[in-house]
């Protein structure tokens, strides 16, 4: 039986994770304010990887964090805006669930299509929808900082997802990054040498090409490093030392100074 949208969060105190997670579910289904799950549940959904995991993500609008924080708050739940460019996250007992309308370098945004293109299941008994594949492997694409990489996740969903993925949707998602997509696509070839065939040959025709073309064209004159898409840490040096504009920073990227300095000074918390 779902748990009662209206169940104050103290009434759950003594259920357990998954019942935190399961009242939350069920009030944001009533609430009409769209969402989806991410993270480990919907890899496990795509790849029957199964592992442990401290949280629950769930993907969600900016423009609807504050009619969701407000919701969950009237429920008895706390909850902030941790990163203001991509990230919230609401607390129970010791647990906590991330709301998620972006990525840590500001690109993967969720709009629309998110939801557009997301997958119905069941999830602790409550229907949900999860993140479409095309938008897990963009977003999961410029995770490449020293403490974690996700290259695997990225050629699992590949492996078990490559016949039913729209791929022109995914060339577009990665748009003028596409070279982040070709370096996964090619470890794909040599991690599963006997799956290469996957990826359809018109894609790495269409990315090779632009390789192609791109290395017969004059470098740009910007001295950017675009590395900060990939590691909010390790190319700090090239724009703090070595005088890189960061890429993250409008008017080429889609962060302020402000953002990329509250990120930048949460490294040290981490440690």
């Amino acid at each position: 039986m779902q748990a009662s949208t209206s169940m104050p969060a103290s009434h759950i105190s003594q259920q357990g994770t998954a019942a935190f997670y399961r009242h939350v579910l069920n009030a944001l289904n009533a609430s009409g304010i769209p969402f989806l799950v991410g993270g480990a549940y919907a890899f496990h959904h795509y790849t029957g990887i199964l592992r442990d995991t401290k949280d629950l993500d769930l993907f969600i609008s900016r423009r609807d964090f504050q009619a969701i924080s407000d919701a969950l708050q009237n429920m008895g739940y706390k909850t902030e805006l941790t990163y203001p460019h991509w990230l919230g996250k609401l607390y129970f007992n010791g647990d906590f669930i991330d709301l998620i309308f972006s990525s840590g370098n500001g690109v993967a945004e969720v709009d629309d299509d998110w939801f557009r293109h997301a997958p119905q299941i069941d999830m602790l008994g409550v229907p949900i929808r999860i993140s479409p594949p095309e938008e897990m492997i963009w977003s999961k694409s410029f995770i490449m900082e020293r403490e974690r990489f996700d290259g695997a996740d990225i050629a699992h969903m590949l492996r078990t997802c490559a016949e039913r993925l729209d791929w022109p949707r995914l060339l577009q998602r990665f748009d003028a990054h596409w070279r982040v997509l070709l370096s996964h696509l090619i470890l794909f070839g040599f991690i599963y040498p006997d799956e290469r065939d996957l990826v359809p040959a018109w894609v790495m025709d269409e990315l090779l090409d632009r390789l192609r073309a791109d290395t017969h064209t004059p470098p740009s004159e910007q001295r950017m490093c675009l590395g900060t898409l990939l590691s909010r840490e390790q190319f700090l040096p090239d724009i703090e030392q070595w005088g890189y504009r960061d890429a993250r920073l409008a008017p080429d990227g889609p962060m302020s100074e402000h953002e990329t300095h509250i990120w930048t000074e949460a490294i040290r918390h981490k440690h």
